[in-house]
């Protein structure tokens, strides 16, 4: 449901709701959806929206995996009183909270203390419930065998704005990105580029420093699986995995996918025609060819760990959007990935990897090698990297959601530690409709694109156009478009038209407080509803992970302050010298620049260094930018002083040119 738009009363959107409640399958937003009704129903206020905002809403809701699970239930709720349905929903949220309760106090963590793991048993584990000031974000390191795209840099931004926003709510935050320096691949591309290995991997992986340095991303920890710290925690933590008895020597036979690094079971793989018109087996997944192999290596008894897995997945928040929850259960329920995991290769055919400890015949997969950097990050053994242990959300793409939602938490709970508590999941990114691929020559780059567009304005539509359970497209005139009519038409315009000395010729910043209740129109009405929720409406978008509707939310607010400006028209109040046009031209000034400081702020995750460029601009303090000033000033206690434009030129994103 969008932010603001067209006004509808109780009736309107009870008959709405009736029909969404058919076809929605997302229960918490349902619930949500009718106590704001009756909310609004007994405070005698309307609720604003768009026909087309709605239906588009509704349709992607539609989408939900749990649509069959719940259904049937919402169907039969439809048909009480508002607030009967709401008493039964309450209820049954009572009834949630006190089994929630109840099995955050069993899941208290305990180390694994056996030394052995029982073959073919259930392994009852017990977790934290998370309440902690301590917060752990972190990207997937990327593969240096070739430079960034723009899938790589989705990954990395998306990260820093999940870690940017509980940095704001008060959290002590940490973020670590990097790359992933061995395996055949790797050194295949530094064959190619005719450089040393050391010398080319430390060739991409700048690129990738860059990357994040270019488009502000903070992190806190940069891990290069080449450097000596992550050898060390790599080693202990095999020798760990190993004292518990979870690796043992045998013999795997089996289908090897070369470009992906990893043996396939028969259920992941199937037959295809080549270009020469043969029968092939291929990876189900990547598509990629395998072929048969036979050698002697490790292998972690993954087999055993079913019920860990299925039990860590009970929380449908494990893993985010539904739909990947929903994958990765039914991955683990029918037990087809969870085969005796080979996690060595013999050293004369993957040479460019970490040795086994205490054999140098073998050298450590690849993926194992990669996946501990998440420990490496924060100084693990040393007893220091618990206080942020575990994971908060570690951000990953589809693709590799196996190794991140089957053989990662296998690994830690093999170990005695505590399994992520969230991986937030995203789709790929296609170029005007097609997959990205270096064949059809359409893979973007970072920095020509940014180029084009400004690193701002790069990083604003990333976030804003995609979502994370569907493939997103880049197109240069969707960028061209998206970042011209809403960074610079609307937000931009909104503060030089309001800092401009033709309007505002002594720079001032009137608090609103003293303003607020001058203006009596339709449009200033309007504007004020939004600013009195935008900061809960932004709030509940972050917290599911749902950055495109972030950006709705304010854009649609800055659109509503946009119209009470041309309502009010202010270049012509300033020609006026009676009193009641020069407080309705400070209540206009007050209303329109407290929506861009609450803009501001509330996406500064999304554009950091342009959201602070705002906040300058506009003299908030860096006392002043959490996420608690994002209540409106005339809400607040605040002192009604006035505050300067503290910049000369008020221009804060200048139009793209084609």
């Amino acid at each position: 449901m969008a932010h603001c738009g067209t006004q509808f009363q109780y009736g309107g959107i009870l008959s709405k709701m009736k029909v969404a409640l058919f076809h929605v399958g997302r229960k918490l937003n349902l619930i949500n959806g009718v106590k704001n009704i009756i909310l609004v129903q007994r405070l005698k206020r309307s609720i604003m929206t768009s026909q087309t905002n709605m239906e588009k809403a509704l349709d992607e809701l539609k989408l939900n995996p749990y649509f069959e699970k719940y259904a049937k239930k919402i169907s039969k709720l439809q048909e009480t009183s508002p607030e009967e349905f709401l008493s039964k929903i309450e209820a049954k949220e009572r009834e949630a909270k006190a089994k929630k309760e109840a099995l955050a106090q069993e899941r208290k963590f305990q180390p694994a203390s056996r030394a052995k793991p029982t073959l073919g048993g259930s392994i009852r584990r017990y977790y934290s419930n998370g309440s902690t000031s301590n917060f752990y974000v972190t990207t997937p390191i990327f593969y240096v065998n070739a430079g960034p795209h723009i899938g790589h840099l989705y990954s990395a931004v998306l990260a820093d704005a999940v870690a940017r926003y509980n940095s704001m709510l008060g959290h002590s935050v940490r973020l670590t990105t990097g790359t992933d320096e061995h395996g055949n691949k790797v050194q295949q591309a530094a064959q190619v580029s005719k450089l040393p290995m050391s010398d080319y991997c430390s060739k991409i992986s700048l690129q990738f420093h860059k990357m994040c340095e270019v488009f502000d991303v903070g992190y806190t920890e940069y891990i290069r699986t080449t450097q000596e710290r992550h050898l060390k925690t790599l080693n202990h933590f095999w020798i760990t995995l190993r004292k518990k008895d979870y690796i043992y020597p045998g013999t795997y036979s089996g289908w090897y996918c070369v470009p992906d690094e990893a043996f396939l079971s028969t259920s992941q793989l199937e037959d295809r025609k080549n270009a020469n018109g043969e029968t092939v087996k291929v990876s189900i997944e990547s598509g990629h060819p395998v072929e048969w192999a036979e050698e002697d290596n490790y292998k972690f008894r993954l087999s055993v760990l079913q019920n860990d897995l299925k039990h860590w997945l009970k929380d449908e928040n494990t893993v985010r959007p539904a739909k990947f929850h929903k994958i990765l259960s039914e991955w683990i329920e029918e037990g087809s990935c969870l085969e005796d995991l080979s996690i060595s290769r013999p050293i004369d055919r993957v040479s460019w990897g970490v040795p086994v400890p205490d054999d140098n015949t073998q050298s450590i997969y690849v993926w194992l090698d990669a996946l501990v950097n998440y420990l490496t990050a924060l100084g693990y053994p040393e007893e220091s990297y618990k206080e942020f242990w575990p994971p908060n959300i570690q951000v990953i793409g589809k693709d590799i959601l196996k190794f991140h939602g089957v053989y990662w938490p296998a690994f830690l709970i093999a170990a005695g530690l505590e399994p992520p508590r969230s991986l937030l999941c995203h789709s790929h990114w296609t170029v005007d409709g097609q997959k990205m691929s270096k064949s059809k020559g359409n893979v973007v780059s970072p920095f020509d694109a940014a180029e084009s567009y400004t690193a701002d304005g790069l990083r604003y539509f990333l976030l804003r156009e995609a979502v994370p359970y569907s493939d997103a497209n880049y197109s240069k005139e969707k960028v061209f478009n998206t970042v011209n009519s809403e960074l610079a038409d609307s937000l931009g315009n909104l503060v030089s038209r309001c800092t401009g000395k033709a309007v505002n010729p002594g720079r001032e910043i009137p608090h609103p407080g003293k303003y607020v209740d001058i203006l009596k129109s339709e449009s200033a009405t309007k504007l004020k509803y939004c600013l009195e929720t935008l900061h809960l409406e932004a709030r509940d978008h972050y917290e599911k992970n749902n950055l495109h509707h972030v950006v709705d939310s304010v854009m649609s607010t800055v659109h509503a302050a946009n119209q009470m400006v041309e309502f009010h028209k202010p270049w012509h109040l300033r020609k006026q010298t009676d009193d009641q046009s020069y407080n309705e031209l400070q209540a206009v000034l007050s209303l329109a620049l407290d929506c861009t400081r609450i803009s501001g702020l509330i996406l500064y995750p999304i554009v950091p260094k342009l959201s602070n460029n705002l906040l300058e601009l506009l003299d908030v303090p860096e006392n002043e930018r959490s996420w608690a000033n994002t209540v409106p000033r005339h809400l607040t206690k605040s002192e009604n002083s006035v505050r300067k434009v503290n910049a000369e030129s008020t221009i804060l994103f200048k139009r793209i040119r084609n």
